[in-house]
């Protein structure tokens, strides 16, 4: 089966690189876990896979696949629905920022709590504070995600806990938010190719030629101004930690 990822991620790996910040509340949220799956785990590069304990990858993707790096973890090609492993054949496991494309959620939270002794997700809901990009210039973006990010680890039976994870001014990931005080970025069509957002919603057009000519005559930054001091934001990630079925 195609998945969008053969047709958007040829060049993933380019911009899409670990932030160093985020890789340690990961690597905390695992606690002592030594044997891991890392589920729609992409190209690995930028999938936060912790290179001291042993872990197996697993990706839908073909072209994702062949982006690997050659000393990244082993990879099968596989659907988060249908997980091929022994119930309880893990530590812990792990899924960064993938469950929007699972057409399955519910059956992909249970395929983790069965392979699992506990699960770790970074995941998206709607942010409480309003995000100039998709306020100001890409509002149908907004609604298209809220309705693809329930949060539904508000009411989830197995969650032991919920983090926010702020997102730094300079964020070294490059997924959808991380470019909020760099607003030039969002107009570069090789950044956007490696946001799913843009593939999926489309008709972005508008909005980003807006962008250019508010930094051109310096409407963003009169509009803006108050978030360039600062060196953080939570723009509503968060890290769901949850127990497996054991």
């Amino acid at each position: 089966m195609t998945q969008l990822y053969d047709q958007i991620g040829r060049n993933y790996s380019d911009f899409r690189k670990p932030d160093h910040r985020i890789a340690a509340e990961i690597s905390n949220a695992l606690g002592d876990a030594q044997h891991i799956v890392n589920i729609g785990a992409g190209a690995g590069a930028g999938a936060y896979e912790p290179a001291d304990r042993a872990l197996i990858a697993i990706e839908p993707s073909e072209t994702m696949i062949k982006q690997r790096p050659a000393n990244a973890a082993p990879v099968i090609r596989a659907s988060a629905m249908d997980l091929p492993f022994a119930d309880q054949t893990f530590d812990a496991a792990l899924a960064v920022l993938t469950l929007h494309h699972w057409p399955d959620r519910i059956r992909g939270l249970c395929e983790m709590s069965r392979v699992a002794n506990h699960w770790v997700i970074l995941t998206w809901e709607s942010p409480e504070t309003d995000f100039w990009l998709t306020r100001d210039y890409l509002p149908h973006f907004l609604e298209t995600d809220r309705a693809l990010f329930p949060p539904w680890f508000r009411t989830h039976p197995k969650i032991i806990d919920v983090r926010t994870i702020p997102i730094p001014h300079d964020c070294e990931d490059g997924f959808f938010c991380a470019y909020w005080r760099k607003p030039e970025a969002y107009p570069d069509p090789n950044i956007q190719s490696a946001i799913s957002t843009f593939s999926r919603v489309g008709k972005h057009e508008a909005g980003i030629e807006k962008i250019r000519r508010d930094l051109a005559d310096g409407s963003w930054r009169r509009r803006n101004h108050d978030i360039l001091e600062k060196t953080q934001l939570d723009l509503g990630y968060r890290l769901v930690i949850g127990e497996g079925d054991a």
